[in-house]
């Protein structure tokens, strides 16, 4: 084959029609840009940069340092006066002095707390009362700061290689789609070449005619359909970085906190009050971390449940919903597999809007942008499985870019820009391009061993269900846990919430229970049928109204407030 350039010199050596030739010309100025020509300059530096371009230089001297850098004591074995200052400030009045303890809320309180936050509480004491009978066990907190110190650092890392991951991904993928398109162009017009041998006068120049109009064709096919789905990609991108990006600020944040605390804990001395509350104060501080984390070892306790119908006139079954999505603005997506649709909910829990796929199952949702969700759409006798990004703007829906899997499709997660997919027997990694990047786990015992699954916070975790139980995997697929309970008969629906709290449901014990993050025990029944569980098939939390949302076998969701 001939190696051409896509660049305008050949355009212009055409015989073609003003007409044909302004198209052409477009084309090639398309052709020889790169990547930033279809990106704002805001959003090509977004893309381009390098890991200190988005992180403060204290954050980079954060991640350049060694462990010891941000453990080791500085000279002086005392506390200084800056340091005391800031354990007896209260948080929630700064310019007052801690003074008191609440029982009821376990907080650290100051004059103004008592009068305007704690005056309804039972039991609020004096610190210099607590001193004697509060122990401090401030030897095994430093021994905890050091552990969480490292692990936060570590993810704090791991989110930075996590976001060059992301930005390699995309410039790889666009690189190949521009590439495929160059190799389509390069391979018809060296056949319109071969074919033109020999033809000369009017045949000639129709012929030529004809082959810019179908070059045409082919870019004009790139822009509307590639194109289209590499802008996709890129609003991906950028809004998955920037989340990542603040986290890792909030790591940042949370360290110097660390820090402070446990430079405290080496200097405090013997002063009883200060260690009070030097101790209150550390053990509040490590929570935090273990939260952001995915840590938590918090138990939720439901407070109220309420029913709400999402069967709209339209219906043909009984609705099932497999799968849940909370968006940032406290709209509802669900995947009703009973109809073959899914249906967007308003804060109220109605149905405002739908879309059906044709043929096909709906398995499966997850959030993959504050607007965005990726559907797991799947029919094992057709042999289709695919994977439907949709967006949601205005509670309007529109389809975006489809994966085509070469296996069944019945789970999906995400996690900043990795998709991980259950196919039923096997679960796979793939990239946001549709990459498949590796097979993580495989279990062909069952026909469901490897049905749904969810990620921990960090990553660090993957957690799939499987006909009677749930398994815990590391991030390479290696198997750490595994757990079944009487409560939990054939685990169906799975989530993991911000602060790492698992939820199962069980479909025939027709319970949802809550799982501490190792994946070994169950921390409590949070809803069984009395609650009018039927079945359950997804489940998912939603922060900002702190409720458990439970589709089922059924025409109506559960929602649960919870604190």
């Amino acid at each position: 084959m001939k190696h051409r350039t896509c660049g305008r010199g050949d355009i212009k050596k055409w015989p073609v029609s003003k007409e044909d030739a302004s198209l052409l010309h477009k084309g090639g100025d398309f052709l020889s840009n790169t990547e930033d020509d279809f990106l704002s300059k805001e959003e090509g530096d977004f893309l381009s940069n390098t890991e200190d371009d988005f992180l403060s230089k204290e954050e980079g001297d954060f991640l350049s340092n060694k462990e010891d850098d941000f453990l080791s004591k500085e000279e002086g074995n005392f506390l200084s006066k800056e340091l005391e200052d800031f354990l007896w400030k209260c948080d929630e009045h700064v310019d007052k002095k801690l003074s008191q303890f609440c029982h009821d809320h376990s907080q650290l309180c100051c004059s103004d707390c008592v009068v305007k936050i704690h005056s309804q509480c039972r039991k609020v004491t004096q610190i210099s009362e607590l001193t004697n009978s509060q122990p401090t066990g401030l030897e095994g907190l430093s021994v905890e700061l050091e552990t969480v110190l490292v692990e936060i650092k570590t993810l704090q890392i791991s989110q930075v290689a996590s976001i060059q991951s992301l930005q390699r991904t995309y410039k790889e993928h666009s690189a190949v789609m521009i590439e495929q398109m160059c190799g389509n162009l390069y391979t018809y017009i060296d056949e319109c070449d071969n074919n033109s041998v020999g033809k000369s006068g009017g045949n000639e120049q129709y012929l030529k005619e004809e082959m810019c109009r179908n070059v045409v064709s082919i870019m004009n096919e790139f822009d509307n359909i590639t194109a289209k789905e590499l802008n996709e990609m890129k609003d991906e991108v950028i809004s998955i970085k920037r989340s990542v990006t603040s986290s890792i600020h909030k790591c940042t944040s949370l360290h110097n906190d660390l820090s402070q605390f446990h430079e405290i804990v080496q200097k405090i001395g013997d002063n009883k009050e200060l260690c009070l509350i030097a101790s209150i104060k550390c053990k509040h501080i490590i929570q935090q971390a273990l939260t952001l984390l995915g840590k938590s070892g918090k138990v939720f306790n439901v407070q109220s449940n309420a029913k709400h119908n999402v069967r709209i006139p339209s219906d043909s079954y009984e609705c099932s919903i497999t799968g849940i999505c909370v968006l940032t603005d406290e709209q509802v997506l669900v995947a009703d597999r009973g109809n073959k649709r899914f249906k967007l909910l308003n804060q109220q829990y109605q149905v405002v809007s739908h879309w059906d796929v044709a043929r096909v199952y709906v398995r499966d949702m997850c959030q993959i942008t504050p607007s965005e969700v990726a559907v797991a759409l799947d029919k094992t006798p057709s042999n289709t499985h695919n994977v439907q990004f949709i967006t949601v703007t205005q509670s309007q829906l529109t389809l975006g870019r489809k994966l085509e899997l070469q296996h069944g499709c019945t789970g999906i997660a995400c996690h900043q820009g990795e998709l991980f997919i259950c196919s039923g027997s096997a679960l796979y990694k793939y990239a946001l391009s549709g990459k498949q990047l590796c097979r993580l786990y495989e279990d062909r015992s069952l026909g469901y061993a490897v049905n749904k699954c969810a990620v921990s916070p960090t990553g660090n975790r993957l957690y799939i269900t499987s006909w009677d139980k749930l398994h815990t995997l590391a991030r390479d697929g290696t198997l750490l846990a595994t757990f079944s309970d009487p409560a939990l008969e054939c685990p169906w629906g799975l989530h993991v919430t911000p602060a790492g709290q698992v939820l199962v449901c069980g479909d025939w014990s027709r319970t949802v229970l809550q799982v501490g993050w190792k994946g070994q025990s169950k921390l409590a029944t949070l809803a069984t049928e009395e609650d009018g569980v039927w079945r359950p098939m997804a489940v998912c939390y939603s922060s900002k109204t702190s409720s458990i949302i439970v589709g089922q076998w059924r025409d109506n969701i559960l929602v649960f407030r919870v604190e």
